[in-house]
């Protein structure tokens, strides 16, 4: 089992940057493949990055390649999202999802854990 706590959301005019983190608790931390996603509402939840165990791979949806970047402190049990350049159809409820992967699966389906999402808002 593992528990995810989401933070770091809030409102931010166009242009700007937010980092968003996700604390865990439970273990082992570093067998879990980590994954953001972001719901608009009466919207699907839609994928937005994810990272391996060890962080040798990542990926994107193709929206924000080159704005956002994923990445893991394994030692503090922590995922971030780091958005630049943020545009207000980023504005959304953000999720961090976890499951024991070696790979990054998109389908919000597939994910076991779920944090209780950070509202994200981009003004124009």
């Amino acid at each position: 089992q593992v528990q995810l706590v989401e933070s770091g959301g809030g409102l931010v005019q166009a242009g700007g940057s937010l980092r968003l983190s996700c604390a865990a608790s439970g273990r082992p931390f570093s067998r879990y493949t980590m994954t953001w996603f972001r719901q608009v509402k009466n919207e699907e939840r839609e994928f937005v990055a994810g990272i391996t165990q060890s962080s040798s791979n990542t990926d994107y949806t193709d929206s924000v390649k080159g704005r956002f970047t994923i990445s893991r402190d394994n030692a503090k049990n922590t995922v971030y999202l780091q958005m630049n350049s943020l545009k207000p159809e980023d504005t959304a409820v953000y999720y961090c999802a976890a499951r024991e992967s070696f790979v990054i699966a998109v389908r919000a389906t597939l994910y076991d854990y779920w944090g209780q999402g950070t509202q994200v808002t981009v003004s124009s």
